[in-house]
């Protein structure tokens, strides 16, 4: 009698996929224990839970700086980092091109002109608050969406090349509105913007999260609903039709959720560059091109990576603090030239 072996397809790589999601929930876990145990504060989160334990209490200092202000930051960061990181894979998979970002759709940029608007015309308006600069951000990327998603629709159908194209021209005028506003403002404003531009959590608090972090999570939630349609566009969109996929509404979707997820995560962080664009290109690299796995991958390990570039950036210069950006940047930017010389075969690993 034969007996008959089934081995797997060596050129399947979901064990692999399943397996990296398994270590890298698991790493942000450990990533978002170390976040909340070091700062430039001295407390120690072992030696408040063996308190708390010890029936001694947590005095109210330390109490605060964990729940008031690691917490939220904590909180933040990890969707944050998946927000932009997914949308960079919904980006990548619309457009059919592995170094897409979202920022081609002039997102960030419209967020960019209206956080910038807040900041140097806010004393001049009848309102404001501490949420008017988040809010306007946010109203700025979704407008800059909005007028692009009109341009590139016609008679029901929407050009992707066509988004491209208007979104660098539409990320052109923002920059130039934004160029106009600054050549406006004044000392203590031009600070603020620098360090808007360059990203930051450190004015994260639990009121900030709670307007921000369910647009976020609606985000996230609804990308992994066009895992099976991004897969069957990579073929093309014709092809994703006779598969039944209806590529107009897949297209209205992954776009209307890019624009609330980065523009909410730019609102309340700022500009935060490079994990959109290397986030999911890593994973498709290591884990294959399938949206089942890419999607949920890219949002564990973009949590991962702001997670962590926060931590660096609040101990660095402690009691200091460094411009958010400016880790992803330093991280990013070789990650992000390793892929381009790699796409042309100059390097070999």
């Amino acid at each position: 009698m034969v007996a008959l072996r089934f081995t797997a397809n060596p050129g399947d790589r979901a064990p692999r996929a399943r397996l990296a999601l398994w270590a890298l929930g698991l790493l942000l876990l450990l990533t978002g224990a170390v976040s909340l145990a070091v700062g430039a504060a001295g407390v120690s989160l072992p030696q408040v839970l063996a308190d708390w334990l010890s029936g001694d209490g947590v005095g109210l200092r330390e109490r605060v700086i964990l729940t008031d202000i690691r917490l939220p930051r904590l909180l933040t960061g990890a969707l944050v980092g998946a927000s932009l990181a997914v949308s960079g894979a919904l980006m990548q998979g619309l457009f059919r091109n592995p170094l897409a970002d979202p920022g081609l759709i002039g997102v960030s940029a419209g967020a960019g002109l209206g956080a910038i608007c807040a900041i140097v015309l806010g004393g001049v308006l009848p309102f404001g608050g501490p949420h008017l600069v988040p809010l306007a951000a946010f109203l700025g990327g979704w407008g800059v969406t909005m007028i692009l998603y009109r341009i590139s629709t016609r008679a029901g159908r929407t050009s992707v090349a066509t988004m491209l194209l208007a979104g660098i021209a539409l990320a052109a005028l923002a920059g130039a509105g934004q160029g106009v506003l600054i050549a406006r403002a004044d000392d203590a404003q031009l600070r603020d913007l620098t360090f808007w531009n360059l990203g930051s959590l450190a004015g994260t608090s639990w009121a900030k999260l709670s307007v921000a972090g369910p647009v976020m999570l609606a985000g996230l939630i609804a990308a992994p609903f066009l895992a099976r349609a991004l897969n069957a566009l990579s073929l093309g969109e014709a092809a994703a039709m006779h598969l039944g996929i209806r590529v107009q509404r897949v297209k209205s979707v992954a776009v209307l959720a890019v624009a609330a997820s980065v523009g909410a995560a730019v609102a309340i962080s700022g500009g935060v560059g490079f994990v959109g664009i290397v986030v999911p290109h890593l994973l498709r690299l290591a884990i294959g091109p399938d949206h089942r796995f890419l999607l949920p991958a890219s949002a564990l390990l973009g949590a991962v990576l702001l997670i962590g570039a926060d931590m660096v950036a609040r101990v660095i210069v402690a009691p200091a603090e460094l411009p958010i950006g400016i880790v992803t940047a330093l991280a990013g930017a070789p990650v992000f030239l390793w892929l381009l010389l790699r796409k042309r075969g100059l390097v070999d690993l």
